[in-house]
């Protein structure tokens, strides 16, 4: 039996709220071969050269696979910051050692995710039916 590295649940929190859409959560929990991160960080790159080639398009589509990938990570820190700590190293850290305790401070992320999640869904949503319905007239 190896003992692989201890993985914690707060970090990856923390790691997911302020470079998810950049998937370096993911490169965190699974490493350099994980293809999901990899998409997660073309999608910055994909959407400056949409902006680039079509740049009389609106920025909410242009840059729509960013925001895409933005909205994604935020409920995945819901998702892994919700799991209990027995699930968590059972998933992460089978070989370890070492058992998950979170505190505090993985509530207050949670909170701040919430809270950035709805602020950015009702942004996306509100300028999608603008766009729909408007074409942009009011921004």
């Amino acid at each position: 039996m190896t003992i692989s590295k201890h993985k914690n649940k707060t970090l990856t929190v923390l790691i997911c709220l302020l470079f998810g859409s950049l998937g370096a959560h993911r490169l965190y929990l699974y490493g350099k071969r994980d293809n999901f991160a990899w998409l997660h960080f073309m999608s910055l790159p994909i959407s400056f050269l949409i902006s680039k080639l079509y740049f009389n398009l609106n920025f909410f589509i242009t840059f729509g696979p960013w925001m895409l990938s933005f909205l994604i990570s935020i409920l995945m820190c819901l998702v892994l910051g919700l799991k209990s700590d027995e699930h968590w190293d059972a998933q992460f850290n089978p070989h370890s050692g070492t058992k998950s305790a979170s505190s505090w401070p993985l509530a207050i992320l949670l909170v701040f995710s919430v809270g950035l999640g709805a602020i950015s869904l009702l942004f996306v949503m509100a300028r999608g039916f603008d766009l729909l319905y408007t074409g942009g007239a009011y921004g």
